[in-house]
């Protein structure tokens, strides 16, 4: 099957019925239909699929400005933003962009004519039309107008940084698993296979690779001597701090880094307990710790109703990594910038207040609440934590005293790119 077809389609899927591009993208790629396709054509379908995401708000505004009318049938407008793309961002030479997106329409006469004629009309006006894309803010930064708005107003100064970082690729992040092999050991086996690699000043465990190569085949991978896990995410054990008999709660756990570098980080725990309120991606946490050969109590279960499993004990430890926007890990995961809605704000902000205040009670006194987002709005970070504080007379700020992020009223903020890490937030909070 034409590589550009089910691009399109998967696209279509993104658009359209508002599945996330992971799963299209695997279940396009894992179909029979395309059990054949070589590897390459494979990671030519992932490069079309994720780079038509990252631009789509240009490319949209670009393909408006050539049609005459809205395109009825959305496969074949799929197809056309995957020609444009091609034409803008990619080597391929036009004429094989051209005549490959045109073939691709198949048994669809009039589509062909009219892709072909709209791509060709795209390589005579490609400098206008570059001109009027960048004269308007959504295409010029290829963001909803919604999230701009948000972003200047948060982040006035670091704006065009965010907007500039949120379309590029994010890089490979590895956490090396300290408890199996040191940082400067695994560096060495990387620089043996022709890996190019660095270590991280901000975090201990850290590796960003410079290009991106197959997980399974980095040395080591299936004993559980590293995993994927970006270097903000990475810092999470370290701020919370977990000492040797003490009870843990990883809330809303799931896929489980954070819980497995947890328990990487402290081998003498008493109990370390993860819940998620889904069940299929509980079972990704079960499957990671089973990679790494590390244990914990899983726990399915709705984090804004502990009563329902929480057992009565206190925990000395917890982690919610709260249910957020994901604004701050767009450039891995661009359909954020489709799929994400203004109005999904307000709605995960009430969640994020109602999971923190009804996991509170079951922090032990003296004990150590670490809030995550991977988030860059501050009404789900330093305001949600604010408001928390004011509200809770036996909840206490802990201040981070970092080198990385930038401080707000209370918390630290990562904004996206900066050192290489993805957007994230994180507050400590103790309990008097």
């Amino acid at each position: 099957m034409n590589s550009r077809l089910i691009a399109a389609r998967v696209l279509n899927r993104v658009f359209q019925n508002g599945q996330s591009l992971t799963a299209a993208l695997d279940d396009a790629l894992s179909s029979n239909v395309v059990e054949a396709i070589d590897p390459k054509d494979k990671a030519f379908v992932q490069a079309l699929c994720y780079g038509v995401c990252r631009y789509s708000h240009r490319l949209e505004f670009i393909l408006n400005e050539l049609l005459d009318k809205p395109l009825k049938d959305t496969e074949v407008k799929a197809l056309a933003l995957v020609g444009l793309y091609q034409l803008e961002f990619m080597r391929v030479k036009p004429h094989a962009a051209v005549s490959e997106t045109v073939q691709a329409a198949r048994k669809k006469p009039w589509a062909k004519a009219l892709l072909n004629a709209l791509l060709r009309n795209y390589l005579r006006k490609q400098d206008d039309l570059t001109q009027k894309a960048n004269s308007t803010p959504s295409s010029a930064v290829s963001h909803p107008e919604w999230l701009i708005k948000r972003i200047n107003h948060d982040w006035p100064q670091q704006a065009a940084d965010i907007y500039l970082e949120n379309n590029l690729q994010a890089p490979l992040v590895l956490r090396v698993n300290l408890s199996r092999v040191s940082r400067e050991s695994y560096l060495k086996q990387l620089d043996e296979q022709g890996i190019i690699a660095v270590a991280v000043d901000n975090a201990p465990t850290a590796i960003v690779l410079d290009k991106p190569v197959q997980i399974e085949s980095l040395p080591g991978f299936s004993d559980g001597d590293v995993s994927v896990q970006d270097t903000a995410a990475q810092l999470a054990a370290t701020l919370l701090d977990a000492q040797p008999g003490q009870r843990v709660l990883d809330v809303c756990a799931a896929p489980g880094g954070k819980t497995a570098h947890i328990l990487e980080t402290q081998s003498q725990l008493q109990e370390l307990v993860a819940i998620d309120i889904d069940e299929a991606r509980l079972r990704r946490v079960a499957e990671n710790l089973q990679r790494l050969k590390l244990s914990a109590t899983l726990l399915v279960g709705d984090a804004a109703n502990p009563q329902k499993w929480w057992n009565g004990q206190l925990f000395d430890r917890i982690l919610l990594d709260a249910p957020c926007s994901a604004l701050g890990v767009i450039r891995r995961h661009p359909d954020i910038k489709i799929l994400r809605r203004a109005e999904d704000i307000d709605h995960l902000s009430a969640l994020q207040k109602n999971i923190l205040h009804a996991i509170w009670p079951l922090l032990a006194p003296g004990g150590i609440l670490l809030y995550a987002t991977c988030s860059i709005l501050k009404q789900e970070n330093e305001l949600q934590i604010r408001a928390f504080l004011d509200s809770n007379e036996d909840a206490v700020e802990l201040p981070i005293d970092a080198d990385w992020g930038v401080a707000g009223s209370c918390g630290r903020q990562i904004i996206t790119g900066e050192s290489a890490m993805d957007g994230f937030y994180y507050a400590r909070l103790g309990k008097r």
